[in-house]
């Protein structure tokens, strides 16, 4: 039988995309591609991570052997430079001429360069290739501002790759009045504008750029509105434009506007040659997504090998990570009323905004916007796709539900089997659940090879995790909740497997118990088991690296780039001398202070390399560091209690001194907060921290799980009427309970929601040592206890790692002096980067 020769002109993600199905539906054809870059398809969606430690090979979608195995040739630097229709033949700037049955335009888009003076001036980049990126790396090495042209998703991107190639507070310059206007309203465009500006972005919007200055490289902008810019290179990412130059001059129908025009089949005027992805026009609509772009290529592969299927639009919703912040839309987003009702939960101390449209008869989700917690993102778009009939109460769609919660995973388990889980492969719950039930695809790698979910964009990955966890437990398996690809355990399996091979380093637990080189979700988590049970200074050799960003300097990282400082103040009682010493310290390092909510005071924009100094004289006073860095005890708060107040009933001051002495520096699987209130009026409000104690006629009533951030619960009783010793023996069973079986940055309330059997199982636990652990996890408490040691004292007396306190090895001591501070109600409020 006589192969069809199908030639593909593209090898990006859709055109690699379009290869996979057709080969893996039919042997019947030929298949030839032709790709304009020197490397094979790589990963677009996931560019931005090249600053981040990936290389091409890490991004790249398959091997030469692949294209070898499907019988593909593949030439790779060879773009095509002319289609003859009459002759169905394609020539290539290498000289190639080849024939085709079909042929399948793959050209993607390149991106809008607007017709600015002085855009061809060294400095000025485009970020669309990898080789885009190389050049923009290599020029960010000599240069310290810069800015990028576009507010959109792609330019938020740039600029957080600049931020990564340490570009001091890189400005993202938008023409339109928000960021992001395809995609989020106004006020979360506001939201979203905020917490980028805490971040160290620069925000310039409603700015039209009338020329790059700048002899024979950049040197600045300058504005229609006459105002400037100085900088020293520019991203440009204003948008795409389709790639149809190739369809334009071989006579196909193409939009005035850009984008070769193709029916429901993606067929193009010619029914021999089809466009998919960015270069094709459905509907007058270009789809830059990469979803869209793989339906389109299913779409020609199927109708190619016989199969009758059409493209009928694409859901548009996204969800992504912008510069850490989550950023997700939805549905019709931009419907408002009265045309639908509108609920709104906006928290500006979080940096939180959601928005949910709901038909106005209350029954059905339309779409919404949700940025900085998009944790809800994936079940309100399967309640929207799936027309899924709305609880009573819908706005705990957004705010989570009061008065008791559903079991988890619920709402999943409840989608019909049609329901799209991965729009990018078009995958769905019922295929999910059926390589798991069918196939014995029991982790998310393999339920990824058998089906392809979660192969594409990833956003659907935790859905196909969940769905995978309950269909085990529905056919009786044992689930296991492992860590990630390079560690094959739970957190608490690690942990005891840590212990029991007395393993002290990062290296050594990937050694020993993990495979290949570890990854961003291993690394603190297994840098957080050895803190919590060695208690070791957590920047010894072989730890350092796998801290999370704030424990690897010791101090919180603060916008931009300065640090806080924060000395240990136990139950918040502080002598006069001490808070002389702390005026006295910030005065001379011109650090803001402020007293917070846990009786402590902070001092901000310290500089990295003045942060051991300033260390050596708190400690020299008698002060130690706060770990307001760590994931451990930051504080236990009190109210003045019965030495002071007369409604006190106990020393509410000397208790919490002796609680936040006895567990400072352990560390845990998250922070943990702490209150003791000497009477029932509860002024150290000990029932929204993780333990509180409260003072009763015959002892301390004692309060666990309690959350005070951004999901508020109250903490429940554990046990009431105890001595300080008996109160003291409880919380040691409980940290260390907590410390040995929850899951990675999992608060106490998380834990214990989750937990079977709820406070009663764990009052059990604790109290009637119902597991038998009791005495041995205070004797870990008492040796974690009594290895404690000040880490900021480590770090100021060895030389080793006093030197990480360098932005670089040959650094020079003094300041920069292009950093100064602005004012604010008499102190320094952040600083602004001059061009000194």
């Amino acid at each position: 039988m006589n192969q069809k020769k199908v030639v593909v002109i593209g090898n990006g993600m859709v055109g690699y995309k379009f290869c996979e199905k057709i080969t893996a539906k039919s042997n019947d054809f030929e298949i030839i591609v032709f790709a304009e870059e020197s490397r094979r398809a790589y990963d677009r969606v996931h560019l931005s991570e090249y600053f981040s430690g990936k290389n091409a090979d890490d991004l790249s979608m398959s091997t030469q052997e692949w294209y070898s195995e499907q019988g593909i040739t593949l030439y790779l630097n060879d773009p095509v430079k002319e289609i003859n229709r009459s002759a169905k033949t394609v020539h290539s700037h290498a000289g190639k001429m080849v024939s085709y049955d079909y042929l399948v335009l793959a050209t993607g888009s390149s991106a809008f360069v607007p017709n600015i003076d002085g855009v061809e001036k060294d400095g000025v980049f485009v970020y669309r290739t990898i080789d885009d990126l190389e050049m923009i790396k290599s020029y960010a090495a000599n240069v310290k501002t810069g800015a990028v042209m576009g507010g959109g998703l792609l330019g938020l991107e740039a600029a957080k790759a600049l931020m990564d190639l340490g570009i001091e507070q890189p400005a993202v310059i938008e023409f339109a009045p928000r960021l992001m206007p395809r995609q989020i309203d106004n006020a979360g465009s506001q939201m979203l504008q905020s917490k980028l500006q805490s971040m160290g972005l620069q925000i310039m919007l409603n700015k039209s750029t009338a020329r790059i200055e700048g002899e024979h490289h950049i040197t600045g902008l300058k504005f229609n509105d006459d105002t400037e810019l100085p900088i020293e290179m520019l991203v440009i990412s204003a948008g795409i434009r389709p790639r149809d130059e190739l369809a334009r001059l071989c006579g196909l129908e193409v939009s005035t506007r850009g984008g070769i025009i193709v029916n429901e089949k993606m067929e193009t005027t010619d029914p021999s040659i089809f466009a998919i992805g960015e270069c094709a026009l459905v509907d007058q609509m270009i789809y830059g997504l990469v979803a869209p772009g793989y339906e389109m290529a299913e779409i020609v592969a199927a109708n190619l090998c016989g199969a009758a299927k059409q493209f009928n639009g694409f859901d548009m919703s996204t969800k992504l990570k912008l510069i850490g912040v989550d950023v997700a839309s939805f549905g019709d987003n931009f419907i408002t009323e009265p045309d639908c009702r509108t609920i709104i939960f906006e928290d500006t101390h979080k940096g939180t905004y959601k928005r949910i449209n709901i038909s106005n008869d209350g029954q059905y989700l339309l779409g919404g916007i949700l940025i900085g917690d998009a944790a809800a993102y994936n079940m309100l778009l399967q309640t929207t796709n799936n027309k899924i009939i709305l609880p009573p109460n819908p706005e705990d769609l957004i705010l989570g539900s009061r008065g008791g919660s559903e079991p988890a995973g619920a709402g999943i388990t409840a989608l019909p089997d049609d329901a799209l889980i991965c729009s990018c492969e078009g995958i769905t719950k019922g295929a999910i659940c059926n390589s798991v039930s069918e196939d014995g695809c029991e982790t998310v790698d393999a339920i990824k090879k058998c089906t392809k979910a979660g192969t594409g964009c990833g956003g659907c990955v935790p859905m196909v995790k969940d769905l995978m966890l309950y269909t085990m437990k529905a056919t009786g398996k044992y689930v296991r909740n492992v860590i990630c690809e390079h560690m094959s355990y739970s957190r608490q399996e690690l942990y005891d497997l840590i212990h029991i091979h007395n393993l002290k380093s990062y290296e050594e637990v990937l050694d020993n118990l993990g495979q290949g080189d570890g990854c961003e979700v291993c690394k603190p988590l297994v840098s957080s088991i050895l803190a919590s049970l060695w208690n070791e200074m957590i920047l010894k050799k072989g730890n350092d690296t796998a801290q999370d960003s704030n424990d690897r300097f010791l101090a919180n990282i603060q916008k931009g780039g300065t640090y806080s400082v924060v000395p240990r103040i136990p139950g918040g009682e502080i002598t006069p001398d001490k808070l002389m010493v702390i005026g006295s310290v910030a005065k001379k390092y011109n650090l803001y202070t402020k007293i917070t909510g846990g009786q402590r005071i902070d001092m901000f924009g310290a500089h990295l390399s003045d942060l051991p100094s300033i260390w050596d004289e708190l400690i020299a006073e008698g002060f130690e560091s706060g770990h307001a860095y760590g994931k451990g005890l930051r504080t236990v708060k009190s109210c003045v209690g019965s030495t002071w107040c007369r409604f006190g009933l106990h020393d509410s001051v000397s208790y919490a001194i002796r609680i936040e002495e006895r567990y400072k520096g352990i560390r845990a699987p998250h922070k943990l907060k702490s209150a003791v209130s000497g009477c029932i009026r509860e002024c150290a409000e000990a029932q929204s921290k993780d333990f509180g104690i409260i003072a009763t006629e015959k002892g301390w009533n004692l309060y666990v799980c309690g959350n005070g951030g951004s999901k508020p619960q109250h903490a429940l009783l554990l046990a009431s009427d105890l001595d300080s010793e008996t109160c003291i023996k409880y919380i040691d069973r409980f940290l260390m309970f907590y410390i040995r079986t929850a899951d990675p940055l999992t608060r106490t309330a998380t834990w214990l929601n989750k937990m079977e059997g709820g406070i009663d199982y764990l009052r059990s636990v604790i109290i009637n040592d119902s597991l038998g652990m009791a005495e041995k996890w205070e004797a870990e408490i008492e040796a974690l206890v009594g290895s404690y040691q000040c880490e900021w004292k480590t770090a100021v007396e060895n030389p080793d790692i006093r030197k990480r306190f360098n932005h670089f090895v040959n650094a020079p001591q003094e300041k920069d002096p292009t950093v100064t501070f602005e004012e604010m109600r008499g102190q320094k409020k952040t600083p602004e980067w001059t061009t000194a």
